[in-house]
């Protein structure tokens, strides 16, 4: 019996931005889409389609079994309200650099 994926990537066919307090952060046709279960979809942008001068990173790291060491970037009082994967783990390398936003931003 085989199971599915823990984690499953899709691109993402469509303009996808992210808009915190106003102001768009992140504004792509190149997102990727991960799913993983028990989580809700994330979307994960290219760096280049992130406004990362607007980001600070943060003193947060945590590390995930399945996809590697987290990064968090802050704006402002909106602490670790993003996230990035500098070097994934091998099977995660897609996501690698590229920029992450929780669930309170709007999309």
């Amino acid at each position: 019996m085989s199971h599915a994926p823990r984690i499953e990537l899709h691109p993402v066919n469509q303009r996808v931005q992210v808009h915190v307090d106003g102001k768009l952060l992140a504004d792509s046709t190149q997102a990727l889409e991960l799913r993983e279960t028990g989580y809700p979809p994330r979307h994960y942008f290219p760096r280049e389609d992130v406004r990362m001068d607007l980001l600070t990173l943060s003193e947060t790291t945590t590390h995930c079994p399945f996809k590697g060491n987290t990064v968090y970037f802050s704006l402002g009082d909106n602490k670790d309200i993003a996230w990035s994967y500098e070097q994934p783990i091998e099977e995660m390398e897609a996501i690698a650099g590229r920029v992450a936003f929780g669930g309170e931003v709007n999309e």
